[in-house]
This record gives C-alpha cells, sequence and structure tokens, in this order.
C-alpha cells in the first residue's frame, strides 16, 4: 500500500555521491525541510531512436532496455549503505507511528528511502537519506481522493492481530537479496508484507512475508507476470524466425 506522493521512477540511471541543495517538502501539519539526498543520481538514457527499423531493432531495442533496467537497480541497490529496515527504524524515531511501506526511489535528483507511518488516523510521510541514514524531512500526507479514513482503518484491521512488522518483514526479505521495497498488502485478503528484492545482477524479485509468522515465500503473482513475458518473448522470437524464412 504505497502512498508515496512525491517520489518519482527514474530510468537507466548511473549513481554518484554529493549534492547540497535543499528544497520544502509538501503541504501538511508536520512539515520540516526536506534536504537533498547525499546519493544523487544522473540520468543515463539512450538516445531515442528515430522509430524506424524493423522488428530485430526493437528487439535489440528492448534487450539493451533490460540491461540498462537490471544496471540501474543493480547500481541503486549498491549505493544504499542503509537498509530498508534500518530506514524504517529511523523513520520511526522521527515519527513514531505503525510503519506501512518503504521504498527506495528517486526523488528530485536524489535516491531516498520513503516511509509512509500512519500516527493515529493520520498519514505521515518520512524521507530518509539511502547513505547517511539521516531523515531528511517529514510532512503529513494528506490523500487527494479524501480517503485517508478509509486507508487507515484497513491498515489498521489488517496488522491488528500481525506479529511481523515492516521492518521485521525488511529484515526477512534481506536474505534473498537487497530489500528494495517493503508494502503492505490489505487488498481485503491481507496476510503478508509484499517486498521486493534486487539479485547481485540487478534482477528484481518479489516475496510474501506472512504477517503473523514471518514466513518469506515467493510471490506467485510475479512467477505467472514471468512466465507470461517468457510466452510472449517466444511468440516474437517465432515472428521473427518466420520473417526471416519469407525473405530468404
Amino acid at each position: 500500500m504505497k502512498r508515496n506522493i512525491v517520489i518519482a521512477t527514474v530510468a537507466a540511471a548511473a549513481l554518484i555521491t554529493g549534492g547540497t541543495a535543499t528544497a520544502l517538502a509538501t503541504t501538511g501539519d508536520d512539515e520540516t525541510a526536506a534536504k537533498q539526498s547525499s546519493v544523487q543520481v544522473k540520468d543515463n538514457d539512450r538516445k531515442d531512436d528515430d522509430g524506424q527499423g524493423d522488428d530485430r531493432d526493437d528487439h535489440k531495442g528492448d534487450d539493451r532496455d533490460d540491461a540498462d533496467d537490471a544496471a540501474e537497480n543493480t547500481a541503486e541497490a549498491k549505493a544504499a549503505k542503509v537498509t530498508a529496515a534500518d530506514a524504517i527504524r529511523a523513520a520511526l524515531a522521527k515519527t513514531p507511528g505503525t510503519a506501512v511501506s518503504a521504498e527506495l526511489d528517486e526523488e528530485d535528483g536524489g535516491l531516498v528511502w520513503g516511509v509512509d507511518i500512519l500516527k493515529g488516523g493520520t498519514w505521515h510521510e518520512v524521507e530518509v537519506d539511502p547513505g547517511t541514514g539521516k531523515v531528511l524531512g517529514t510532512w503529513v500526507d494528506k490523500d487527494d481522493d479524501g480517503d485517508d479514513d478509509a486507508d487507515a482503518a484497513r491498515v489498521n484491521s489488517a496488522l491488528k492481530s500481525a506479529s511481523t512488522s515492516a521492518e521485521d518483514a525488511a529484515r526477512a526479505g534481506a536474505d534473498k537479496g537487497t530489500v528494495t521495497s517493503v508494502d503492505l498488502d490489505d487488498d481485503g485478503t491481507a496476510g503478508a508484507w509484499g517486498v521486493e528484492t534486487t539479485g547481485a545482477k540487478g534482477a528484481e524479485s518479489e516475496w510474501n512475508v506472512d504477517l503473523k509468522t514471518g514466513k518469506v515465500t515467493a510471490d506467485r503473482n510475479d512467477d505467472h507476470d514471468d512466465q507470461a513475458d517468457q510466452a510472449d518473448q517466444a511468440d516474437d522470437d517465432r515472428d521473427d524466425q518466420a520473417e526471416d524464412g519469407s525473405d530468404d
């Protein structure tokens, strides 16, 4: 259940350190200035082609995109010296409550941990520097749709009998790779934390961490998505072979 409203995804990036600029956090009653992260990202997107070329060129472009994504994932995971569990702990020390999600992502050119905390019936966003573990900024996160109370009630119900916290889930998921996201799966059948990890070569995986037992299992939906992608790729390869045969 990610409520991060100021986190944006950066495509294909290489990481460098530095940066001293500051920016104000978005509106909220519990607001502090959001300092820029010590871990900066530099956009290294490949130049878009002119849209011309055959399917084989498209496949080559897709392969390059996949390689770029893997490189970006690896770079970000390595740059985050502060783990998801430690980022959650730092956020809770600043803003006590219940951590509901944490995500490593890009914000204004810098890499940050965005942690959502529910305190009573109020949602708070806390940004933590993945390089230093310092809190960069905090503010009240108000949903434009006005369903904050419903979200809070759903989360409280899901966690009512939980024995595993977001921090616990992050530590459990760390055995599977570098944790880049922890998120409460509260879609009505909540029984687990959703955890995303990045492997040594940039491969992303999704896991479920049971709310009561802390047991880690592979996310079956993720496996199904991978199988569908592989099937689509196989179909495309067969089409390419058919076209090659017709050209001869």
